[in-house]
């Protein structure tokens, strides 16, 4: 009876983690017989047949494959394929020098628009291996290897690619080491990436997979946990970018899906490249910065009202501002001068100098002597190094005038606030 796709490949999943290669092989060989753009199955076969002792084979379809990624535009998956030869001691110049030409600063083949390859289609209907099939491995090896090496349903590569973040911002003289020292984490189902509170020490890419953002609880495989899941993430994503500019604690916790291929880059990574390439400093504390801001445009209800050019109007109407830790923003009854938004860092609430909450990325403060036109109820000061959007009083008076839903919103955020004593 036909499978949809999803469930076939949970199965050979499975079937692999408990050590059953021959028929987990079979599944893989035969989901992509039925469907030869599913670059997935191509590099589970490439694990499969090394499991199985066809070390050449896995060798020659991992190689084979990460070019076939390159020239596709999807460098994430190339570079898991480059770190699995690497382990296995094999030469990847040739590979890295492609991902250089195709995707470091400056390429030609860069745009800010690309055709991509659609995805999979994982509710398609498939038929399951037959039981016999993974009981020949001398027939099945080398059929599912020829599968995997068979690239002939592409016919035709595109010419530009999309940037990738952080690595299309390395010259092409530092893809050799960049590719050199970033890690390759293989997770299984439930494997916890970093925990909520955690020193930001480096930030991740999901090259392949499923990873789900969790807070206030520490996931725990086979055990209830308190956590509340926010969002999950798909290959191409990008999480714990923070660590670029700050060693904070994490303000999530990162749990894998079925599994995931993670590429993890230290801020030591980052610190050795950037002493080799100054300038790659500025563009890389800007990447970040511009990815906060893409967050918190996401997040915020301040900027829900909002279609995306009228978010990018409202975001010019604010002033960035960095502060070091231990910096007043506001002192306890004065005028209020304006609305405060957390971009990155930590900030604590004092009532007659003893402090009553803290606020990190993502939210505001400031607006209560805005609204009723008083004197501050509180200070606040900077705990961390802390980067703040500020918005004068007038504008903001005219913003919550005009739109009277976010007026209602900050109302709402006050009320709860002096019901809370904040």
């Amino acid at each position: 009876m036909a499978l949809p796709l999803r469930d076939l490949k949970t199965e050979a999943r499975n079937l692999a983690r408990a050590g059953q290669f021959a028929p987990a092989l079979a599944a893989y060989d035969q989901m992509l017989a039925a469907n030869p753009l599913d670059g997935d199955s191509r590099r589970k076969i490439g694990d499969l047949l090394f499991q199985l002792g066809d070390r050449a084979g896995a060798v020659e379809v991992f190689r084979a494959v990460a070019m076939h990624d390159i020239r596709s535009g999807h460098l994430l998956p190339a570079l898991v394929g480059a770190k699995v030869l690497e382990s296995l001691g094999q030469n990847i110049v040739e590979l890295v020098a492609a991902m250089a030409r195709s995707f470091a600063h400056g390429a030609p083949t860069l745009a800010k628009f690309a055709a991509r390859q659609a995805p999979v289609d994982l509710d398609a209907p498939i038929e399951p291996p037959a039981p016999a099939a993974s009981a020949d491995l001398a027939k099945l090896v080398p059929r599912a290897r020829a599968r995997a090496l068979d690239l002939s349903a592409f016919v035709q590569y595109p010419e530009q690619f999309l940037p990738v973040a952080f690595f299309s911002e390395l010259p092409p003289e530092l893809f050799p080491a960049a590719v050199r020292m970033v890690r390759l984490l293989r997770a299984g189902d439930g494997d916890v990436v970093f925990r909520e509170g955690d020193p930001g020490s480096g930030f991740y890419f999901v090259a392949s997979g499923e990873v789900r953002v969790v807070a206030g609880g520490q996931p725990v495989v086979g055990r209830p946990s308190r956590a509340v899941e926010l969002t999950r993430l798909l290959e191409g994503a990008l999480f714990g970018e923070m660590a670029l500019v700050t060693e904070q604690a994490r303000t999530a916790s990162i749990q894998v899906v079925g599994e995931a291929d993670l590429l993890e880059v230290s801020r030591a990574v980052v610190a050795e490249l950037t002493a080799v390439v100054p300038v790659l400093a500025e563009r890389l504390d800007r990447f970040a910065r511009e990815r906060l801001l893409k967050n918190l445009l996401a997040t915020s209800p301040l900027f829900k009202p909002f279609d995306n050019q009228q978010q990018m109007e409202l975001v010019r109407r604010f002033e960035g501002i960095d502060m070091a830790a231990g910096t007043t923003i506001i002192n306890e009854n004065e005028i209020g001068q304006g609305l405060y938004v957390i971009l990155l860092g930590e900030v604590e609430v004092l009532r007659q100098g003893a402090p009553v909450a803290r606020l990190r990325a993502g939210e505001l403060f400031g607006e209560m002597s805005l609204l009723g036109d008083s004197p501050t109820a509180a200070a606040v000061r900077t705990v961390a190094p802390t980067s703040i959007l500020f918005l004068g009083r007038d504008y903001f008076r005219r913003l919550v005038s005009a739109l009277p839903a976010l007026r209602k919103y900050f109302e709402d955020l006050s009320r709860s606030r002096r019901n809370a004593k904040v």
